[in-house]
């Protein structure tokens, strides 16, 4: 069982920037691929971000080249840097850990970040 816990929302300008952080609990953070997805009102969850246990990436087209995702395994977190934010960045994010053997998979609580001028 894993625990995950974001934090790190807020509200910002647009160009402005945020780091998300998640931090996970309850063993064996290393071997799971983890992401962040979000959610915006009126809109399906979309995945934003993921990175592998080995530290491949991979963004959803409307981030890339502005938000970074990592992880530190020692540390039990994984970031998302979010840069140049633009208002259609708001919704409520949230960070995901799946485990591709076991197929299991658990959600942290959510955090918003809301971009206006």
């Amino acid at each position: 069982q894993v625990q995950l816990v974001a934090s790190g929302g807020g509200f910002v300008q647009p160009g402005g920037s945020l780091r998300l952080s998640c931090a996970a609990s309850g063993g064996g953070f290393s071997r799971y691929t983890t992401r962040w997805y979000r959610q915006a009102p009126g809109k399906q969850r979309e995945l934003v971000a993921g990175i592998t246990r080995g530290g491949s990436t991979n963004y959803v087209d409307s981030v890339k080249g502005r938000f970074t995702i990592s992880r530190d395994n020692a540390d039990n977190t994984m970031y998302l840097q979010m840069n140049s934010l633009k208002p259609e960045d708001t919704a409520v994010y949230y960070c995901n850990a799946f485990h591709p053997l076991l197929r299991s998979e658990y959600w942290g609580q959510g955090t918003q970040v809301t971009v206006s001028s």
